[in-house]
């Protein structure tokens, strides 16, 4: 395997054709796009995972319920989990269930942590039980590191931690999947690594208090978009973009005999500098690519959400070969198109494998 996104798609597909994944969380929209990249590299694909959570989701609109081989189970279901991943030994392992939203986590605090933490412990317990080579990649958030409001971007060595719910719960997965790591896995034929990733958008994402998705809705009903934080600042990256790092990181970790503590271990995978933009470029971008309006609705009283979050990516570059590849104008104009297809009549399962191919060329 060429230690680059260079030929992508003939890289991944030899390794990961006919290869065994199981795969939590993907009735979500992450986990959507994943299981349809996996699908065109001809993996064999099992999902553990609940209902999708949004209606309408992407995982309907690609019908991925007749193409995959779907066990209904919930991640804080330790029993379920365990018998789920054994019974399948797989040759992969993409850990993306989760509780995703921070103002969720204000008024579910416990369910989030119930699903972002225990979730993960029942993943990492089953695969200290798996007696196979199998590679895993356990996916947390960006906002797993301490904020501070730092101009500059989060390396993977620094502070973990979190002021709400979700982001404290994504920093105490962090810290176990490392713990059991160390205890566990140094002489377990499972590798595992974890991923951090920041705000992603792309076509699918149906979620509440999210604002693409706030966006799209009222594009589609032709009426003013409510903006609740115009000036928090993220950086905006397209699905695509974490989901190539998390397949390079399995691939590699698969592939290679590299000392303990170097590719099993985090690795953050962010966007170019120059998609580190506040809400109201995101939206006015947006609507550049599907006309429309917007207002301001920021509260004063509204939860904490971070203002500043960037991460710093030379890891991935120099151990994985790993970088963004599509720009903040890019990302923003390949998620409204396919928003605006489907919305038009286009195809969804067409669509989607056509930017997957396109990001891989």
């Amino acid at each position: 395997m060429q230690s680059s996104l260079e030929n992508l798609v003939t890289d991944f597909y030899d390794l990961y054709s006919g290869k065994r994944v199981w795969l939590t969380g993907a009735t979500g929209f992450k986990g959507s796009w994943l299981t349809e990249w996996l699908q065109i590299l001809g993996a064999r694909v099992q999902i553990f995972s609940l209902p999708p959570p949004t209606n309408p989701s992407l995982f309907c609109q690609l019908d991925l319920a007749s193409r995959v081989d779907w066990q209904e189970g919930d991640i804080r279901d330790a029993n379920a989990v365990h018998t789920s991943l054994l019974a399948y030994e797989p040759d992969f392992v993409f850990h993306l269930a989760a509780q995703p939203l921070v103002r969720l986590s204000y008024s579910e605090p416990l369910e989030t942590y119930q699903t972002n933490l225990n979730g993960t412990l029942h993943v990492l317990e089953a695969l200290r039980k798996l007696e196979k080579p199998c590679t895993a990649v356990m996916v947390t958030s960006d906002k797993c590191y301490e904020n501070r409001e730092w101009l500059h971007g989060y390396r993977e060595e620094d502070s973990l931690g979190g002021h709400d719910p979700y982001s404290s719960s994504k920093a105490a997965s962090e810290i176990a999947i490392s713990s059991w790591r160390r205890s566990f896995f140094q002489n377990h034929p499972v590798k595992i690594a974890s991923a951090r990733a920041g705000n992603v958008i792309g076509g699918g994402d149906w979620a509440k208090d999210r604002i693409v998705p706030d966006c799209i809705r009222h594009l589609k009903n032709s009426t003013a978009i409510p903006v609740r934080n115009k000036t928090a600042t993220r950086p905006w990256q397209h699905v695509l973009e974490p989901l190539s790092g998390y397949l390079l990181l399995a691939a590699k970790l698969y592939s290679d005999k590299c000392p303990s503590g170097l590719l099993d271990s985090a690795f953050n995978f962010g966007s170019h500098l120059n998609a580190n933009r506040t809400v109201a470029d995101v939206v006015s971008e947006a609507l550049k690519h599907w006309p429309g309006e917007w207002t301001d609705q920021s509260d004063p009283n509204a939860p904490h959400e971070a203002g500043k979050l960037n991460l710093t990516t030379d890891k991935a570059f120099h151990m994985l070969g790993w970088h963004p590849r599509w720009n903040f104008e890019t990302a923003i104009q390949k998620t409204v198109e396919w928003y605006r297809a489907t919305h038009e009549g286009s195809d969804a399962v067409e669509l989607t494998q056509q930017q997957i191919t396109e990001y891989s060329r």
